[in-house]
């Protein structure tokens, strides 16, 4: 069974940010599904582990913290 978590990302303002942690996220192993939603400045993500995804959000440009 996989862990759903929403990560707070206050920098997500527009499609770029979206492309940008998108693309990182793809490719964290266990990542099952991601929505990134930038009106609430999150990221909801399925399956992973908390510190790769963290990880990833940050290599992607972005803060992240979970909520």
């Amino acid at each position: 069974m996989s862990n759903t978590r929403v990560y707070d990302v206050p920098g997500i303002s527009c499609d770029h940010c979206v492309r940008a942690i998108s693309s990182e996220l793809e490719n964290v192993i266990g990542v099952t599904s991601f929505d990134v939603d930038v009106d609430d400045k999150s990221v909801t993500v399925t399956g992973g582990a908390d510190r790769d995804i963290i990880e990833a959000i940050d290599d992607a440009g972005y803060d992240a913290t979970v909520r």
